[in-house]
């Protein structure tokens, strides 16, 4: 049951109500439930072959990366506990036009990660005889009845949403539970069973790609992309009971335990390996047969002679991506809402049911989700796309919190940023260091992506689907184009570039590029951002009336 203060309309009115039923337990889960999917099923065996043993710092440095960014959104998330958080703290900070661009960002992350769950899912089903036909064994496409398979899976993550965000978040946190359960079970078992140092200078040795190695598997390997996630409890502040608490603690305390988890997943992962599965170079050169595994970790425990573990494992496969690919069809749902509320998009995303959910936006991730099973062949090939996407949405987070720290010095910080004037820089620059480090191959492709979605978004405006119009503040966002293009050029240039083995910009000129790109994007970013007066105008045109949100009375 729940109360609404608003006076009755005449006549029906649609219900644009959300409401207030997820406590910390409900966030943290949410945010859990994201980073822990099908990441630890494939990114240890992905990223080994990318970095070698030395990918163990590849976890480290990611996980740091990460724990920056994710304090910085503890900051944002307490001050604005908005759905869709992500996707409104730059249209704060900088007006229409950024905020159009990084909520656009920050939906392409969160619509395509279900379908690569799903993918997940089917790639680890292959082990049972049923499922063989789904996926095939020579281009890794989905074959029609694979297709099928996967729409249905979809179709399922949807219609969970459709029950309510209370149903979700006890239906979420049951499977979190058991989503964390089987990775400690597996690092504990397999650390017992077989735990050789020595396979750290097997092969072709310790750090075969060197230091460019540990930083491509970063981006490339799985790594970043494992840590995405812990933005979920920022999505789904517009529904916390107690968010200017909640939010921050979730934030902050889901992505500690990740990050220790996927470190200690990939030393059980590396010292497990037998002898015998390691080739003459760790990469699929070396012929090694660890890198033709289907399924990593149950294959490991199979030649252990650990069956048990390997059937558990096959379940998790089904389990663990599922209940992530569930969590993220909310976020974009949310993202969708705040996206609309922010008139970025037609109105019709702000249609809510009974049950206080914006189905119009759980529809659209459904189909967005059906059509990338058709491009795409592989869960490697989205998971680098995504992951440039994801840090481009986390870019904006350190921009808005540098703002509001020089617009909005007194406004209420339930959680602070410790030395924020120094960490936001630094966060900004290793979001686009990621973006370096995924290579031209999906930049370009990315780039291709925000010219579609800019297409939609002048759409909307030029056809009149939403009837709040934004400031589209262009001096405030005068910085945003040419980041963009001369990280495409930079990019393009670079080691990671078009021509890795004669680039105009050797390793480490790259990152240096990069650094001092990103700093004079920051303070350019600063200096043009919007007015106090003008900052407080846009949140309180676009934050949700008290009287629109429900709250439970018990």
């Amino acid at each position: 049951m729940s109360t609404d203060t608003a006076p009755a309309p005449q006549g029906k009115k649609r219900d644009h109500s959300l409401k207030r039923e997820i406590g910390l337990i409900g966030l943290t889960w949410a945010s859990m439930g994201s980073i822990i999917g099908s990441g630890w099923l494939f990114a240890p065996q992905g990223a080994l072959q990318v970095a070698g043993p030395a990918v163990l710092f590849s976890w480290l440095l990611g996980g740091i990366a990460i724990i920056v960014l994710a304090l910085v959104h503890a900051e944002l998330g307490g001050m604005y506990p908005v759905s869709g958080g992500t996707a409104r703290f730059p249209h704060y900070a900088f007006g229409g036009v950024a905020g159009a661009s990084f909520g656009w960002f920050a939906w392409l992350n969160a619509a395509t990660v279900a379908p690569i769950e799903v993918s997940a899912v089917l790639t680890y089903a292959g082990h049972y005889g049923f499922a063989q036909g789904w996926i095939d064994p020579v281009t890794n496409v989905l074959s029609t009845t694979g297709i099928v398979v996967a729409v249905i899976l979809m179709a399922l993550m949807v219609a969970i949403n459709f029950f309510g965000v209370r149903i979700l978040a006890t239906t979420n946190s049951a499977m979190t539970w058991w989503k964390i359960a089987i990775p400690l079970l597996t690092i504990l078992v397999l650390s017992i069973n077989n735990f050789d140092t020595s396979n750290l200078h097997a092969a072709d040795g310790f750090s075969p790609a060197g230091l460019k190695g540990v930083f491509t598997a970063i981006a490339t390997g799985g790594i970043i992309f494992s840590y995405l996630g812990f933005e979920q409890a920022d999505q789904l502040a517009g529904e916390s009971a107690n968010p200017k608490k909640d939010v921050p603690r979730a934030v902050i305390g889901s992505v500690l335990l990740g990050t220790l988890i996927y470190f200690l997943l990939q030393v059980v992962f590396l010292f497990a390996l037998p002898q015998s599965a390691i080739g003459s170079t760790w990469d699929a050169q070396g012929k090694g047969l660890y890198t033709a595994f289907s399924g990593p970790f149950a294959e490991i425990a199979t030649l252990l002679s650990i069956g048990w573990l390997a059937t558990i494992i096959y379940i998790d496969a089904i389990i663990s991506p599922g209940g992530t690919g569930l969590i993220y069809t909310t976020g974009s749902s949310r993202l969708a809402y705040g996206l609309s509320r922010n008139g970025y998009v037609p109105s019709v995303f702000e249609w809510t049911s009974a049950r206080g959910v914006p189905w119009v936006g759980l529809i659209a991730a459904f189909v967005t989700g059906c059509i990338c099973f058709l491009p795409f062949p592989s869960w490697q090939s989205l998971v680098e796309l995504i992951t440039s996407a994801s840090v481009l949405m986390y870019g904006g987070a350190p921009l808005s919190l540098g703002a509001f720290r020089r617009r909005l010095p007194d406004a209420d910080r339930p959680y602070r940023l410790p030395a924020a004037a120094v960490l936001s820089p630094v966060a900004f620059i290793i979001a686009n260091l990621i973006i370096l480090f995924t290579g031209w191959e999906t930049v370009w492709k990315l780039g291709v992506s925000i010219l579609i979605g800019y297409s939609i978004l002048v759409a909307n405006r030029v056809l009149g689907l939403n009837h709040h119009k934004p400031t589209l503040d262009w001096r405030a966002a005068s910085w945003l184009i040419p980041y963009l293009a001369l990280m495409g050029v930079i990019v393009y240039f670079s080691s990671f570039g078009h021509a890795p083995n004669d680039p105009v910009l050797p390793f480490g000129w790259d990152i240096l590029a990069v650094a001092v790109w990103s700093l004079v994007i920051y303070y350019w970013a600063m200096r043009v951002a919007l007015s106090t007066q003008m900052i407080e105008e846009m949140i309180g045109e676009v934050e949700l009336p008290k009287e629109e949100m429900q709250v439970p009375t018990h």
